[in-house]
């Protein structure tokens, strides 16, 4: 039997769909069950993520929460399936509780912890966690007023990697704060900008992320896929220079 013209291109239509069906199938598994990407819209965890970033999150990496396939809910109401612990110090992206939107801060309290805030430092379980301030710089606000601008490696229990934390405000409502008690099943989140970060210092009902259950949790933070200044387009060639070449691809493990 001789193929017309006709069925040729027929057939090549249908292969093309498929492929494309395919292409398209395996691209949503993807980012729904192992990798998603996220635009980082705000400066509260500077220096480690600018506004502008693109990261990449794995979500196998925590195992697999409500909110963890998006955008498929799960019929997880507690907990998480092939659960994996966080560490202390990891990069993770969550929904607060009654909220919309993801978040991304830094973990620094587990289930049972205690957590202050004591003069711009802080305690973990009654310990100070070890910080070595790395410079000490003055600058201006938006009217004009000067403060002086301190970064700082900090290291959660006392371990050799740490991260970097910045402080613009000395005496700022959450440098010193009361004793946080973790609940069991619960995680406490900080961004890494200490006077510029709505995180678990502050409770939802005043736009803070409050105490994030395990069920709540996204996927841990990787690597810096691409980042961009404000008023980058990819349509306008003269805005090309906007892009931070020096932040491609940059592990935050």
């Amino acid at each position: 039997m001789i193929e017309t013209q006709k069925q040729k291109k027929l057939g090549f239509i249908v292969e093309t769909i498929k492929t494309v069906a395919i292409a398209l199938s395996i691209a949503f598994l993807l980012r729904t069950f192992l990798f998603q990407p996220f635009h980082i819209p705000s400066s509260s965890m500077e220096p480690t993520l600018y506004k502008g970033d693109y990261i990449i999150t794995t979500k196998y990496s925590l195992g697999y929460g409500k909110y963890a396939a998006s955008p498929l809910s799960l019929p997880i109401k507690k907990g998480r399936v092939f659960e994996r612990i966080p560490k202390r110090g990891d990069v993770i992206v969550f929904k607060p509780i009654g909220s919309s939107l993801y978040f991304i801060k830094r973990l620094a309290g587990l289930p049972g912890d205690e957590l202050q805030m004591k003069g711009g430092f802080l305690y973990i379980n009654g310990v100070r966690q070890r910080t070595t301030e790395i410079s000490v710089t003055t600058q201006t606000d938006q009217v004009g007023n000067p403060f002086k601008f301190r970064q700082y490696k900090e290291f959660f229990d006392n371990n050799d990697k740490p991260h970097m934390t910045i402080d613009k405000q000395v005496g700022s409502e959450v440098d010193s704060t009361g004793v946080y008690n973790v609940p069991a099943g619960n995680y406490f989140f900080m961004g890494d900008n200490r006077d510029r970060s709505l995180d678990s210092r502050y409770p939802t009902r005043v736009g803070g992320v409050g105490y994030v259950p395990a069920s709540h949790l996204v996927g841990r933070a990787e690597f810096i896929l691409l980042s961009v200044e404000d008023g980058f387009s990819i349509k306008k060639p003269w805005t090309w220079g906007k892009l931070r070449g020096d932040r491609f691809f940059k592990g935050l493990r």
